[in-house]
């Protein structure tokens, strides 16, 4: 047996840490949790202060057996799970199941997964942190307490199988608050005049320049209806657009942060349509180990749950020499380590960053699947960028006169790219032609224009993250297990990526919103996560904490199951016999949205999938194109005679048939625009949609 023991909780992690110690280290994963709260009961003694009933996890004893076997040969045992609470608390259960004393300095972090960091994480071991595991324990408990507490009020006021959650519930709250907010809006109608010049005698861009009306000198105005946009239009003189003011000053745009774990789930569901969840499986993948050839199993990034933009020096002085040799000594900032912390943050480890900035994404791209590469281009490229000077413009203001009337516009052109040479942002320029003050110019034609405010948007996943981390509701490290649940319990919907509440999520807001306000909302809960913060920092009792919370919880539960207002949600019973019991199907939710199922479920497990037509027939055998649900929940578009015939797209067909190849054209929508493009991937026909595009 091996001399050393070395614990971790993934397979992928620890063949990855076993190639890099040798023949002298055993390095063995738990797979998971093996001691946790029991799932047939509560497993918090309330009366008795409470103490959390741990249980060895159902099916682990294999598992546990088998440490126990190599830990008793081991002279020496490291736990190095996972550098969190939740890693800290496991190692604090293996320590129990193990027989090691929590004192004994057995407990390491890979803060990275490299050959050095490993081995020098490992001449630095430490005890196992009990501040870190009360924190862990607090949540653990108080998530149990209510969900075993909520939840049975659910299923009788709302619909069997419910269940709440003391995090998801502000989430699914600030959605369904969003969604009265957009009810309850009523749209303000207002005009603006927009003015369209001509500059002759110089080559310019565009066919034509617009200007602004700002409102009379030194006074805005704003338009409230067509007549007074039209009085305006009258006093203006088409032909006396005379320039009074041109001013030009330097805009300097800073270089963004590296990545926290929030922000990379903000960035990666908006750059790369990555879900939350999605982005914590690849970064995971990512930090434990991918093979990159001769240098075999390497982690690629930091640990990815951080709260922290801080950088260390050596990837600082990495990025720095890539920064010179690549681009020039005039791209590089000096270098930053970011080490500044915000209030309320976790600062154990670094931002989400490259192990080191010479392995570039081209140089892996044979390695990686195109999630992997996707992602890890999206981390190096930020963590390089942040190393960068500040982008600078030339923005040029301009102030026109006619009749009194004063009439704006801007130009805004990049003078030196600087971290956007790397990192590009949504920002465009717009340039305009040479002018002089007291030109007078010509005018093409003046338009008013019709508009009505609008209500804030739905949330996505991206801004919804964004929402969470600034009310301080959860911790970034769980924002894609608060998303996931809220939408396999089919409380809210995705439509056109936008989170919409159905009518089961409305009633559980209602129903937690009127006798749990107090403790569903977002400033408790905010409070809830400084107070575990607290723990961590050795300034609060875990165990008071969570009393303290139980007084004001445990007398509301009375009260909500003694409401006589009507919560139920009843499955929609078809007019359809089950064709194995005879009894009425029903339509149910399940995690990849409806299906039918058998009203006597459990004894009939009877289910069929809802078929959605596109009313596009498949190009190859003329059956219907259906909307159908991949393994992993993403929609796509296929022949519903499958597995007879495979037609697929992702994208949903038009119905026009390609004018180079006969295949179906589909639309396609991404941040360049919408488009119309064929199915067939050998074929390069392209178009706008024009039916998307809003004309004035």
């Amino acid at each position: 047996m091996a001399e050393n023991l070395v614990i971790v909780e993934s397979p992928t992690k620890a063949k990855t840490i076993s190639k890099m110690l040798g023949p002298k280290y055993k390095v063995v994963a738990t797979v998971g949790h093996l001691r946790d709260l029991p799932k047939s009961k509560m497993g918090v003694d309330i009366e008795n202060d409470f103490e959390p009933q741990y249980i060895n996890v159902r099916g682990r004893a294999p598992k546990i057996n088998e440490l126990k076997k190599q830990a008793k040969s081991a002279k020496k045992i490291y736990l190095a799970t996972d550098p969190d609470r939740e890693g800290e608390a496991i190692s604090w259960h293996l320590s129990y199941l193990l027989g090691l004393d929590i004192n004994n300095k057995n407990r390491v972090e890979f803060n990275e997964i490299t050959k050095d960091f490993v081995k020098e994480s490992l001449k630095n071991p430490r005890s196992i942190d009990m501040d870190l595991v009360n924190a862990q324990q607090a949540r653990r408990v108080l998530d149990r307490i209510v969900g075993y507490k909520l939840s049975p009020i659910l299923w009788k006021k709302i619909k069997n199988g419910l269940s709440a959650g003391r995090v998801q519930s502000v989430a699914l709250k600030l959605i369904c608050d969003r969604e009265k907010e957009i009810e309850a809006f009523v749209p303000q109608e207002y005009w603006s005049i927009e003015a369209f010049h001509e500059k002759e005698g110089l080559e310019f861009k565009s066919e034509y320049f617009a200007s602004l009306l700002s409102g009379k000198e030194k006074k805005a105005t704003r338009i409230k209806n067509e007549k007074e946009a039209t009085e305006i239009l009258n006093s203006i003189d088409k032909d006396n657009f005379k320039i009074v003011d041109i001013s030009k000053k330097k805009r300097r745009k800073n270089p963004f942060m590296p990545f926290t774990t929030s922000t990379l789930q903000q960035e990666s569901n908006k750059k790369l349509n990555f879900s939350t969840s999605k982005t914590m499986s690849v970064a995971q993948q990512l930090y434990e180990g991918i093979d990159i050839g001769k240098d075999g199993n390497v982690g690629l990034i930091s640990y990815m749950r951080t709260d922290s933009t801080r950088l260390s020096q050596l990837i600082v002085d990495e990025a720095k020499s890539h920064i010179i040799k690549k681009y020039g000594k005039e791209y590089h900032n000096g270098g930053k380590t970011y080490d500044k912390k915000k209030s309320g943050s976790q600062d154990a480890h670094e931002a989400v960053r490259p192990s080191s900035i010479s392995r570039e994404p081209a140089q892996l791209k044979k390695y990686l699947t195109r999630e992997q590469y996707l992602l890890y281009e999206l981390i190096w490229n930020r963590t390089v960028a942040s190393q960068m000077k500040q982008a600078v413009y030339e923005v040029t203001t301009i102030k026109i006169n006619s009749n009194d009337m004063l009439f704006k516009t801007g130009g805004n052109i990049m003078k030196f790219d600087g971290f956007m040479r790397l990192w590009m942002t949504d920002e465009k320029q717009k340039e305009l032609p040479e002018l002089e003050v007291d030109e007078v110019l010509k005018t093409l034609k003046i338009d008013k224009i019709q508009h009505f405010t609008k209500p804030k948007p739905r949330f996505t996943e991206a801004s919804l993250v964004k929402a969470l981390e600034e009310d301080g509701i959860g911790r970034p490290s769980t924002y894609s297990s608060i998303i996931r649940n809220i939408l396999n319990r089919n409380y809210v919907e995705l439509e056109k990526k936008q989170f919409v509440p159905t009518q089961i999520g409305i009633n559980v807001n209602e129903l937690l919103a009127k006798y749990f306000s107090d403790i569903v909302n977002e400033e408790f809960t905010a409070q809830m996560e400084k107070n575990l913060d607290d723990i961590v920092d050795n300034k609060a009792d875990w165990k008071k904490i969570i009393a303290d919370f139980y007084s004001g919880f445990e007398p509301f539960l009375d009260k909500a199951l003694k409401d006589s207002a009507d919560y139920k949600i009843e499955d929609v019973v078809l007019d359809e016999k089950c064709p194995e019991c005879g009894k009425n199907l029903v339509e149910k939710n399940g995690r990849n949205g409806k299906f039918i199922g058998c009203s006597g479920f459990p004894d009939c497990k009877f289910t069929k999938s809802i078929v959605i037509s596109t009313g596009v027939e498949c190009p190859k055998c003329g059956h219907d194109i259906v909307e159908k649900v991949s393994k992993r929940g993403r929609l796509f578009f296929g022949c519903s005679n499958y597995p007879a015939c495979k037609y697929a797209s992702w994208n949903k067909p038009t119905g026009e048939r390609c004018p180079k190849c006969d295949d179906l054209l589909t639309r396609k929508k991404n941040r360049y625009g919408d488009f119309i493009v064929c199915n067939n991937p050998n074929c390069d026909f392209e178009k706008e949609n024009t039916e998307s595009v809003t004309k004035k």
